[in-house]
């Protein structure tokens, strides 16, 4: 295991860690809808930094991380900085940005798109460039979310089980699907396997008629 991964797990451990020593930011949402493990949110606007990566579903997660968490340790250029510096030809200083959760992960076409969700104090004009290129900022509109959560492990066996009952429940409501299901970890990779925080999340249409 490479320094940066012993690194990254070990600040993810900080931040999310077992218990509830620290708080961590997360995607704020209200419930609309409950029912057992399901519910229908409603999600506020908020900002994601994105990355493609080719591999199979419980490779790419890992695979975005050590991209991801670069970006957010420092390997991004600070905008407020370039405008000061870049005049006398000097690197823009790199910023920290806090961990947040969840870490999003969807299929795009024949890759996978994992995501980390920016601080609400940002916003897309001030939140520092990446250096890498792969890796892309981007907001997430308000949208209506339909939700299962589960703990277990991290693998594509206990999604998809748990993606076909979120499809069955979508269906028995009569929800519209608008968008491609996404899979949410709220924990670092040493949270035992009963106490994770696991969800399916797929957009659909606002049931109100408004959206």
């Amino acid at each position: 295991m490479g320094n940066l991964l012993r690194a990254a797990l070990v600040f993810v451990a900080a931040m999310l860690g077992l218990g509830n020593a620290m708080a961590v930011e997360e995607a704020e949402y209200a419930v609309e809808l409950k029912e057992q493990s399901f519910e229908l949110r409603l999600y506020e606007p908020h900002l994601i930094a994105e990355t493609l990566v080719d591999g199979e579903f419980d490779e790419a997660g890992s695979k975005a991380f050590r991209r991801l968490f670069k970006y957010i340790s420092g390997n991004n250029q600070s905008r407020e900085e370039l405008k000061m510096t870049a005049p006398v030809g000097q690197g823009a200083a790199s910023e920290k940005i806090d961990m947040t959760s969840p870490v999003g992960q969807q299929r795009e076409n024949d890759q996978w798109a994992v995501s980390f969700m920016m601080p609400a104090s940002y916003s897309l004009e001030t939140l520092p460039e990446p250096q890498d290129p792969m890796v892309v900022l981007r907001q997430v509109p308000a949208r209506h979310i339909a939700a299962i959560r589960y703990s277990g492990f991290w693998s594509e066996k206990s999604y998809l089980l748990n993606k076909a009952k979120l499809d069955a429940w979508i269906e028995e409501k009569g929800f519209t699907v608008v968008g491609k299901a996404e899979w949410a970890r709220y924990n670092a990779p040493f949270t035992p396997w009963f106490m994770r925080r696991n969800e399916v999340l797929v957009p659909v249409m606002n049931p109100s008629g408004n959206d």
